[in-house]
């Protein structure tokens, strides 16, 4: 089966900062075309900031394609901060930039960290959101943390191993002290084996990659750092935070994708998702993990992205 491409590579047409509150600012980005219907992006993580391989998943001759980098991480400052750094804080953020942008209504797009933000925006402001298209479910509970923390040994257990080498019993209480650390040389190595362990188990087939420059080990920091901090400090208590709220946008039209073999945000989540909001499209993807650039996920996004053009 051929699967489809990406669009072609596109640079912004403005890009620009908001100061959103007295420690942060936010970089965001606009892409596409500017008379096009709004699309906004929601990266993972949290921490993960946004990528260009995000861009081009949307028809540019049709889409005003919005992404921005969340509190803490990519373009924004002050890096690795944590302080006013919460899903509260950042379903603010989201809503503050539409309203600078002058956008009425815009298509929210986001996968794993980035979906359940876009579930909880829904929730505040469904009469913003022209369709959802989340990918790579997470209730982001006790359970999905303790599964991405301990449980995934059960698949990847010599990937696990260099994960909790040296790091304790309670290795994500330790983490966050060593990613806190004044101690650049104990963040680095601590955030280089959180990177590894995640990326090692996020494609349905294994890839590699090499950090080394001094950006590539800072940006594995903020990754680390903030992903630890909010699996520490701001899980939901239960699945009921996301789904007791599905009510109040169920009427927009949505689609929720979701790999088979995701490792790092188990399809359960999406299923139970499915089950309160039914009337949103379900796709499970057989040969997809996590990553949106799974070739069976990336073509799924790629046709909803494309019948997202005809709801106005």
């Amino acid at each position: 089966m051929a699967f489809r491409k990406l669009y072609p590579e596109i640079k912004p047409y403005a890009t620009g900062y908001l100061e959103v509150d007295d420690i942060h600012t936010i970089y965001w980005e606009q892409c596409g075309n500017p008379d096009g219907v709004p699309v906004v992006v929601l990266h993972g993580g949290p921490g993960q900031g946004a990528s260009h391989d995000m861009r081009r998943f949307f028809d540019p001759d049709f889409y005003r394609i919005v992404i921005f980098d969340q509190r803490g991480c990519g373009r924004s400052q002050p890096l690795g901060e944590v302080e006013n750094n919460t899903p509260s804080h950042l379903v603010s953020d989201i809503e503050i930039l539409r309203q600078t942008l002058k956008i009425g209504k815009w298509h929210v797009f986001g996968g794993s960290w980035g979906a359940v933000l876009a579930l909880l925006y829904a929730s505040e402001h469904p009469e913003a959101c022209a369709s959802l298209i989340v990918r790579s479910v997470s209730l982001f509970t006790p359970k999905d943390i303790d599964w991405f923390i301990n449980g995934m040994r059960r698949v990847f257990p010599e990937v696990w191993d260099r994960f909790q080498k040296k790091r304790g019993e309670d290795l994500l209480k330790n983490y966050n002290v060593a990613l806190a650390s004044e101690d650049e040389e104990k963040r680095i190595n601590a955030a280089l084996q959180w990177v590894d362990y995640e990326g090692a188990c996020a494609t349905l087939y294994p890839q590699f990659r090499t950090i080394t420059t001094k950006d590539q080990k800072n940006t594995a920091w903020v990754l680390a750092r903030l992903e630890a901090h909010y699996y520490l400090h701001h899980v939901f208590t239960d699945e009921s935070v996301i789904l007791d709220k599905v009510e109040n946008f169920r009427h927009v039209p949505g689609v929720i994708i979701h790999g088979r073999y995701d490792m790092i945000t188990p399809l359960e989540s999406a299923y139970k998702l499915h089950k309160k909001w039914p009337e949103a499209d379900y796709i499970v993807v057989p040969d997809g993990g996590h990553s949106s650039l799974d070739p069976a996920i990336r073509d799924r996004l790629l046709m909803a992205t494309d019948n997202a053009r005809s709801i106005r």
